[in-house]
């Protein structure tokens, strides 16, 4: 009798172990950083933004210069030339936020180059990553650095070098756990 308990023991150990899931996670922010595609699209993305930020501030500039001077001309200007002003200066204003959604807006510039340069290479990393889960008989494969929060991560479930490596880029530098 006790043979047989212990048997069946062993089997129920057997097939729970069996159907234990594995999981792993990788660090996406780490992973990107290594790009040096990434990187380099990023720089150019940071530079086309800031070259358009700098002309939305002096569009703002001119816009409260033309205010300071309406208010100081108030009191000379006739009804009809200080309504032409102030309507010069709402003009100005709506072009100024046409021109902010046009460059920064949902489906704006930035968003579109966004996806013409990034997109590719997180489309790389998303297939590297399933190839890794399936070499490594995964089941689950998490993102470290998205919304999703994980409070403790073991760093030998780490598999961020495996992608890289499964990308072509040797690591360089050795990560810094977080």
């Amino acid at each position: 009798m006790k043979r047989i308990l212990v048997y069946i023991f062993l089997l129920f150990a057997i097939t729970q172990h069996s159907k234990a899931q594995r999981f792993a996670y990788v660090d996406t922010e780490y992973i990107l950083e290594q790009v040096p595609e990434y990187r380099s699209a990023q720089k150019r993305l940071d530079q086309m933004a800031d070259e358009w930020q700098a002309e939305i501030e002096k569009q703002k500039t001119q816009i409260e210069k033309l205010k300071k001077e309406l208010e100081a001309e108030q009191v000379l200007l006739t009804d009809e030339q200080r309504k032409k002003k102030e309507e010069q200066v709402a003009e100005l204003e709506k072009n100024l936020k046409e021109y902010q959604k046009q460059k920064f807006g949902y489906e704006g510039e930035l968003f579109k180059k966004r996806q013409e340069l990034i997109k590719p290479i997180q489309d790389r990393v998303f297939d590297a990553v399933q190839k890794v889960a399936k070499e490594s008989a995964l089941d689950f494969i998490f993102d470290k650095s998205s919304e999703l929060t994980m409070l403790y991560t073991n760093a030998k479930y780490d598999r961020s070098d495996d992608v890289l490596e499964e990308m072509g880029i040797s690591v360089t530098t050795n990560k810094q756990k977080k």
